[in-house]
């Protein structure tokens, strides 16, 4: 065989095999589950203690509110339980007294030298103080469940981070009213950052749950997760992802994360293949 009929024969299959094409990579961007920092109770915001971007550890002090209400009603809810323990230990200070009377009377009578009215008084004196020790013993124990509510109601006005992560945005400053319930400090952990992509109608035989897959993004190495959401419907592609081409695509809408989370930045355009 000459070598022009050589290359003859393998042009087609040359021409063939230049004109094969990788598959389309699915496209995505990256998201973020973010944790919103709330004042668990009303108050005027006293004092910030972070700024959008910077890192905060679980532990580390995020905000404060006024605490002028609440730490007097700590005081008021201290001294009253002061107060009442005072009042036993005069109380049984008094019982230990009742209790020697009633057996000095309880031995005159059996020398026949006391009057019976005088032990049934002791007897009386006894009784009505044990009562008031068992009644004040239980003014204590709901006193201290009070101040231990203070205290807890006074500590919740100095808000500490629950989760660690970079702060990604401030919704009050110092001087304003917060609502109870009402996000103050926006937080992303690293271990919520996931990404969130889009399959074809024509391609969605291919995906399950479970499945890993391989992200890309420009400028970061192939990172592999796990396929960890599938919408039950499809929808027209994203407009934050579409191109001409493929503005009036059907597809369905993915999630793939990775255990630590995945290192890509919200909003990040990345691409998305099966493994």
């Amino acid at each position: 065989m000459t070598r022009v009929r050589l290359i003859t024969l393998l042009f087609p299959l040359l021409l063939g095999a230049c004109g094969q094409k990788e598959p389309a990579p699915w496209l995505g961007y990256g998201e973020g589950d973010y944790a919103q920092i709330s004042a668990p109770q009303a108050g005027w915001l006293e004092s910030l203690a972070v700024e959008r971007g910077q890192m905060v550890h679980r532990g580390e002090l995020l905000f404060t509110l006024d605490e002028t209400e609440q730490a007097a009603s700590r005081d008021e809810a201290k001294a009253s339980l002061e107060q009442a323990k005072a009042s036993l230990a005069q109380e049984e200070a008094n019982q230990k007294y009742t209790q020697t009377e009633l057996a000095r009377q309880d031995a005159l009578l059996r020398v026949k030298a006391g009057n019976p009215s005088n032990q049934n008084q002791a007897w009386n004196n006894a009784r009505q103080s044990q009562a008031r020790i068992s009644q004040l013993k239980a003014q204590i124990a709901q006193m201290e469940g009070s101040l231990a509510s203070a205290d807890y109601t006074l500590s919740q006005r100095r808000v500490v981070a629950l989760t660690s992560g970079p702060v990604q945005d401030i919704y009050f400053r110092p001087g304003e009213y917060v609502s109870a319930s009402t996000s103050v400090v926006e937080i992303l952990p690293p271990n919520n950052v996931f990404v969130r992509f889009f399959v074809p109608e024509t391609e969605f035989a291919k995906v399950h749950l479970g499945q890993k897959v391989e992200i890309t993004c420009d400028g970061c190495k192939p990172i592999t997760a796990t396929i960890t959401f599938i919408a039950s419907e499809e929808e027209y592609t994203p407009p934050v992802i579409f191109s001409v081409g493929n503005r009036e695509k059907l597809v369905f809408k993915l999630e793939a994360r990775a255990p630590g989370g995945l290192p890509v930045h919200p909003g990040q355009p990345v691409e998305v293949r099966p493994l």
